[in-house]
């Protein structure tokens, strides 16, 4: 008796060894996209104790002084909450990956028969104990199938990861360029504000001299009212958009001074023709390769699942009525005569032509998407050219022969007023392509997964469902 007990307990740990035999956590962190691949990205810690210590993002030093693109990008990337959202999600899925890889719990029974009953079964003379351990064995490949399931959906946790990433670049640059742009609408509506203090002050000298009425007096404090009017709002909006800026790397309150960047730099866009090969680096259409292969593996689960389990047991039966002893054996298995799993076989086929047709969707979707801001983009920057070559010019010098006119008296206050208005607006239009044209730059970036002056002279990051990250380049805490 006492063999055999030893025996079932030798069984029951050499079950449960196997089953406890699984990997440590997969790797599902695909690789980066070209766009902002240098930078360091939070990735949460392994163990469960460290991520719950943890403050919801990855806490960056306060950013003071003058700020740089890339000091802000890498802030972002290290401490922006949505972005350290993600990155649980890629623990959660490698958790679920080393779940799928585990065996079911063998099954420890105990059974009393033919006691409290009448006759010679009365008491517990005649009764029969048995102590049985029972195990459950897939057929059909179910655990290795449940694994790559599991470990294909932890890729495309590592997708929507990347897709996030590349987002918060492009939000970020964009809300960079922002800044910079109200810092110069600021620095426009100072100057404004001057051009009209200035003439103000010119026709309170021809008033005094007597070379006109006193009522141009009061229509020159109208240009100057509106400019502080003008002033005020640009300083709020800049206030705004430093805000909106500095709540990327999750801080409320920007200590930084001012941003820097060359907001007149701008460049001719390569041919739209350029952009056709690099769609795939899209996260949202990189992340279709694998999503089909998910969807793949889940009907080859489903048929491995069609495969009845074999249920396998052993066990120790003592009769107390004559004190004898046996060994108790049994295999069983499910006949699979009306559920083959037809069904879910036959919904996963549908699932992985359903993914093939979302995959072109997406592709056609990114391609207008692409159309879109390469139009915005070749817009802003002939409007910019056009500007700045061909229109600002000659309204600044007009602005300036007028003004001399009209202190020589030889033109009158609405002439000056018409052509400050003119220049005034020609700045402001610039301003407002030059912000349109960053802002394009930075959406088309995101869009393609790459810088825009490297178009031309690299190969596209082709997607594939085995490409990983290299870690050594994120802060993973382990």
């Amino acid at each position: 008796m006492n063999h055999t007990i030893e025996l079932l307990i030798c069984a029951a740990v050499g079950i449960g060894l196997a089953g406890c035999a699984s990997s440590p956590l997969n790797d599902s962190w695909v690789l980066r996209r070209p766009l902002g691949e240098s930078y360091e990205t939070y990735q949460p810690p392994r163990a469960l104790d460290q991520a719950n210590s943890q403050p919801p993002g990855h806490p960056v030093d306060e950013l003071t002084g003058d700020l740089s693109l890339r000091d802000a990008l890498a802030a972002a990337l290290l401490g922006n909450p949505d972005l350290s959202r993600f990155g649980y999600d890629v623990r959660a899925a490698e958790a679920r990956t080393v779940q799928a890889g585990l065996w079911s719990n063998p099954e420890l029974s105990l059974e009393i028969e033919n006691f409290a009953g009448s006759g010679a079964f009365d008491g517990v003379d005649a009764a029969e104990i048995t102590l049985s351990l029972s195990q459950s064995f897939p057929l059909g490949g179910d655990i290795k199938r449940r694994k790559d399931l599991a470990r294909l959906q932890g890729r495309l946790a590592g997708w929507d990861y990347e897709s996030a990433r590349v987002a918060l670049l492009t939000e970020v640059t964009q809300r960079y360029m922002d800044v910079l742009a109200a810092q110069r609408q600021v620095e426009l509506a100072r100057e404004s504000l001057a051009l009209a203090e200035q003439v103000a002050e010119s026709i309170g000298h021809r008033i005094d001299a007597g070379d006109a009425p006193a009522v141009e007096r009061s229509r020159a404090t109208v240009p100057v009212a509106t400019a502080r009017i003008a002033l005020r709002r640009a300083e709020r909006s800049l206030e705004s958009a430093r805000v909106q800026l500095s709540l990327t790397w999750g801080s409320s309150s920007p200590a930084f001074k001012t941003v820097m960047g060359d907001l007149d730099s701008v460049e001719a866009p390569p041919p739209v023709t350029a952009f056709a090969a690099l769609i795939s680096q899209n996260p949202d259409v990189a992340r279709w390769v694998t999503e089909i292969a998910s969807r793949q593996a889940e009907m080859e689960l489903a048929r491995a699942e069609a495969v009845p389990d074999m249920t396998a047991g052993l066990g120790y039966r003592w009769f107390n009525e004559t004190d004898d002893s046996a060994l108790v054996a049994g295999v069983s298995i499910p006949l699979p005569v009306f559920d083959r799993r037809q069904g879910d076989v036959l919904a996963a086929r549908f699932g992985v032509a359903s993914a093939r047709n979302q995959q072109r969707a997406v592709e056609l979707r990114i391609e207008a998407a692409i159309a879109s801001a390469y139009a915005r983009l070749a817009n802003a920057y002939d409007e910019v050219v056009g500007l700045r070559d061909d229109a600002l010019p000659p309204a600044t010098q007009a602005y300036h022969d007028i003004r001399q006119a009209f202190e020589r008296g030889n033109l009158g206050y609405l002439d000056v007023l018409d052509a400050e208005r003119t220049l005034i607006g020609l700045r402001q239009q610039y301003l407002d392509a030059l912000a349109k044209y960053h802002g394009s730059v930075a959406e088309l970036e995101g869009l393609i997964g790459q810088p825009l002056d490297a178009v031309n002279t690299t190969t596209p990051v082709m997607p594939s469902i085995d490409s990983t990250q290299n870690s050594s380049k994120d802060n993973d805490h382990e």
